[in-house]
């Protein structure tokens, strides 16, 4: 569904990783797309998607019910790191072992300190205390760079794992009725029986009415 609907809208979709499941059908997805205005659209998705249908295998006809879980997240995007040299304080100290005989007679090696943060760097590589310097301050960037990468990841995998954690069928947002070709949005109440053109990727009206409601939402705000 998700493929066809990326198809119609000009984006471009890169399966990340996938799971497929012994009974044929797909356990796990990742996907990204890429294009325009692709969140504002997918962003609405995220949730528990119900499922009820008649499998080939069962012979009495009765309807099943199985449920998908949903999870659209941004990606992240470079994360510049801005230093306040305020935040920094900078020790210089005489570079010790190897080096030549410069190494006691000038306080070329390079301490940094990020205050806020606690994390220490030191360099005495260079002769110049300037090039120490600049190196150090290359270190910390990189170290308050992966710092902040971490903390992002971790609130990524927080949303997602909530997400699938809440994959109880009663927080369903959209039921997909095969037997009444249904599809129901439980948020605002919209029925479609449409269900064929849907999984066609046909989704463009289900999206505009989340959004008018989104914003009527909003504005009631």
């Amino acid at each position: 569904m998700y493929a066809r609907f990326a198809e119609l809208k000009g984006w471009k979709l890169e399966v990340m990783d996938i799971n497929d499941s012994t009974m044929g059908g797909i356990k796990e997805v990742v996907f990204g797309l890429s294009g325009t205005d692709i969140y504002g659209d997918m962003k609405f998705e995220s949730g528990v998607h119900r499922v009820q249908r008649v499998p080939q295998t069962e012979a009495s006809g009765r309807v099943h019910t199985s449920a998908a879980s949903v999870v659209v997240m941004p990606e992240a995007e470079d994360v510049e790191i801005e230093l306040d040299m305020n935040d920094i304080r900078v020790d210089t100290y005489r570079a010790s072992g190897a080096g030549g005989q410069h190494v006691n007679k000038t306080d070329s090696a390079i301490r940094m300190t990020h205050i806020p943060t606690g994390i220490v760097v030191q360099c005495q590589d260079e002769r110049s205390q300037l090039k120490n310097r600049q190196k150090a301050l290359k270190i910390l960037k990189t170290r308050l760079y992966d710092q902040k990468m971490q903390k992002m990841n971790s609130e990524i995998s927080e949303t997602r794992k909530s997400v699938v954690k809440s994959g109880d069928r009663s927080d369903k947002i959209r039921t997909y009725n095969y037997p009444q070709n249904r599809v129901t949005d439980h948020r605002i109440g919209l029925t479609l029986y449409d269900l064929s053109s849907i999984m066609e990727g046909n989704l463009f009206e289900l999206i505009e009415k989340m959004k008018i409601a989104d914003r009527t939402e909003k504005l009631k705000a």
